[in-house]
């Protein structure tokens, strides 16, 4: 089976949180070439900005599935994917979680003798990752809801004022 970022929690992970770091820096350097040159296209910003709309969402996304699979606690898990809305904090994130063997191991598609595999979720959690072809497109259109949900309501900065 050849390799790919689905193939593991830990490759999932580790390419989202680099594509979250690099998406920030196209972003704000493409914000950055607009301040300089205001004449700058405008579709620039509106494609990064859309691209690393997509890779944030995609990223939550991904954080939350590793947090779940590799037990993190909720706790670990929301900071993971609020980090995302900081700069770059997703790489050193990952370099921990890393370095401290949270992204060790496979999917748990099975169910093991830990306790925790008895509850409703963990089973639906195991029903879902055993069939990723439904899984990503559950996920894809969960992603796609909330994406064309945001671009309707637009930027913060044009919301209706009270």
């Amino acid at each position: 089976m050849s390799k790919t970022i689905f193939s593991s929690p830990r490759t999932l992970y580790k390419a989202f949180a680099l594509s979250e770091g690099v998406t920030w820096a196209l972003l704000i350097g493409g914000l950055t070439i607009r301040a300089i040159f205001p004449g700058a296209p405008g579709p620039l910003i509106t494609i990064v900005g859309g691209i690393h709309g997509a890779v944030f969402l995609g990223y939550g996304v991904s954080a939350a599935l590793v947090g779940v699979n590799n037990r993190w606690g909720i706790g670990r898990t929301v900071l993971a994917i609020a980090l995302a809305i900081i700069p770059f904090a997703t790489v050193p994130f990952e370099i921990s979680a890393e370095r401290k063997g949270r992204l060790v191991g496979q999917w748990r598609r099975e169910k093991s003798a830990d306790p925790r595999d008895n509850n409703w979720f963990d089973s639906l959690f195991r029903w879902f990752i055993n069939r990723p072809v439904l899984l990503a497109v559950v996920l894809l259109a969960v992603i796609i809801a909330i994406f064309s949900t945001l671009l309707f309501i637009g930027p913060p900065g044009g919301w209706p004022q009270d």
